[in-house]
């Protein structure tokens, strides 16, 4: 029989997958309430799923870092997000942790014990509408050629869009002699490099 260790700094949520999970005959279901004793049960218990909220008790996507430690305590562990956080990027990064699964808290009982069985026989999960999402965002075409610009290079690009020369850009940015800033960016497919020198 399946032990199943809950992970949820929401009381009414621990208390709901007790119930869900009890109605299909899981008898061993643990409980944390942070990622400390998390971990902690975990080790104790060997649990064969792992159901894991990412945001508690205000400290950020800290089941993140909890996931990557348990995975990496045992690779072949089943571990199933239960979370809000809908963002593909966050979604990507649970199962890039160890992950299997990835449901929102915002989805239906049923689908949540869909997810659960699917994990539990170590098979991945995530709903059609994230994994489409997940996918999208590994697209070349959906990725922001702009998001890999430091910050200093979106500084140069936004002055020479704005239509000033070169010798203003490099004043503006206090760019000192002989130093040249360089700013490469996609354009209609082509990339293209625009350069300052003083």
């Amino acid at each position: 029989m399946t032990s199943v260790l809950v992970i949820d700094d929401h009381p009414i949520v621990l208390q709901g997958c007790r119930r869900m999970l009890e109605e299909a005959v899981i008898t061993s279901v643990f409980e944390a309430r942070d990622t400390a004793s998390g971990y902690e049960l975990y080790r104790r218990h060997r649990p064969g799923v792992v159901i894991v909220d990412l945001a508690m008790h205000g400290g950020g996507l800290s089941g993140l870092p909890l996931i990557r430690r348990i995975s990496a305590h045992n690779p072949s562990v089943r571990i199933l997000v239960f979370s809000m956080h809908s963002e593909p990027i966050i979604v990507t990064q649970a199962l890039q942790a160890g992950a299997i699964g990835y449901v929102l808290k915002d989805t239906s009982s049923e689908e949540l014990m869909k997810a659960f069985e699917a994990v539990q026989a170590g098979k991945a999960y995530l709903s059609r509408e994230l994994a489409v999402q997940v996918a999208m965002m590994q697209t070349p075409a959906r990725q922001n050629p702009l998001d890999e610009l430091t910050p200093r290079e979106l500084q140069t690009l936004s002055l020479l869009a704005a239509g000033r020369p070169y010798d203003r850009v490099a004043q503006d940015l206090n760019v000192t002699y002989k130093t040249e800033v360089n700013v490469s960016y996609q354009l209609n497919g082509s990339w293209m490099r625009a350069t300052c020198r003083n």
